[in-house]
């Protein structure tokens, strides 16, 4: 004999989940700014207050910066869903940063796909999350690209001994590994919530060219921003160092941290330490590079996800529509 609890319980559950994710999200943040083994948070104040670097119009142009950053993605995310479904951008802004929120303190943000899928009835949801993937992946190529670019010129310029080819390989290899752990593998198949790898790969060879086009080129503009906000940062604290040196630093930075398998709640302290190596050959301190990092994170992911769970907060299951 079925039970079905009364709804009022069901509701009282559902705005514990929400509460939940919040406050999860919410911790996770205090953790990662209190507890953080590079750099204390005390030394951080510290560092901010004796620099006096943030005058009024800096602190405007680095939040507009940030601005444009997730302005480029919800962009995205609503180009990308246009072909199954029409959303407003107040629509995709809901999505992405309520999905943000919800996924933060999840292994490699692998959370986002479940949240984005969640808005969406259950006719929408594998192809929601065929689609974040597409999201991601595009944004994962301009990584690459760049990336690959930016760490050939390095090596070059600094005469670091490492072999590309077995770079690559690495490249290769980290991004084949990350995506299986992330998916997982059943019986001999790579499937994603039960679609198979034939499917997926139908699925985004079918995707309309225009948006794919159209979402390659927001990834790229999405890059342009963050990188330039990182290379500001370093105007901001007065730091000595040209444009060519620290894109070339920056571009090397992204791609080596996104090649290494790693939990997200460690993402921080990652791109902390490779920036620290990377810079040294640039001659800048170690505090300014782990200030800069964890800046960065603040803005861009910390501000985002407090704006983001207020629609977790006010989130309701989408209605069945025809």
């Amino acid at each position: 004999m079925m039970y079905s609890l009364p709804y009022k319980t069901k509701q009282f559950f559902f705005v514990l989940i929400k509460l939940s994710i919040v406050v999860a999200a919410f911790y996770f943040i205090y953790q990662k700014l209190t507890k953080n083994s590079e750099l204390q948070f005390s030394v951080f104040i510290d560092f901010l207050t004796k620099n006096d670097a943030f005058s009024i119009k800096n602190i405007v142009f680095i939040l507009i910066l940030s601005f444009l950053n997730w302005f480029f993605e919800i962009l995205k995310w609503q180009n990308l869903v246009f072909p199954i479904k029409k959303i407003t951008f107040k629509n995709a802004s809901e999505q992405s940063l309520g999905s943000l929120t919800a996924s933060l303190f999840t292994p490699n943000r692998i959370g986002e796909y479940g949240a984005k899928a969640i808005y969406y009835t259950s006719n929408y949801r594998k192809r929601i999350m065929l689609i974040n993937l597409i999201s991601n992946l595009l944004q994962m190529s301009i990584t690459v690209i760049l990336g690959i670019i930016g760490l050939s010129i390095f090596i070059s310029n600094f005469n670091i001994n490492i072999n590309l080819n077995n770079l690559l390989i690495i490249l290769i290899s980290s991004i084949v590994f990350i995506t299986l752990i992330t998916f997982g593998i059943r019986k001999n198949k790579f499937t994603i919530k039960g679609v198979s790898f034939e499917k997926i790969k139908d699925f985004i060879s079918n995707f309309p060219k225009n948006k794919i086009r159209l979402g390659w080129l927001l990834s790229l503009l999405r890059y342009g921003v963050f990188s330039f906000q990182f290379y500001f940062l370093f105007h901001v604290f007065k730091t000595e160092i040209t444009y060519l040196n620290a894109m070339t630093a920056i571009t090397s930075m992204y791609l080596l941290a996104s090649i290494i398998p790693s939990v997200f709640i460690f993402d921080v302290i990652i791109k902390g330490s490779i920036a620290v190596y990377l810079f040294a050959f640039l001659g800048i301190n170690e505090l300014t590079i782990l200030s800069i990092i964890t800046i960065m994170w603040m803005l861009n992911f910390v501000l985002p996800s407090i704006y983001g769970s207020y629609y977790v907060l006010n989130f309701k299951l989408p209605k069945n529509d025809n």
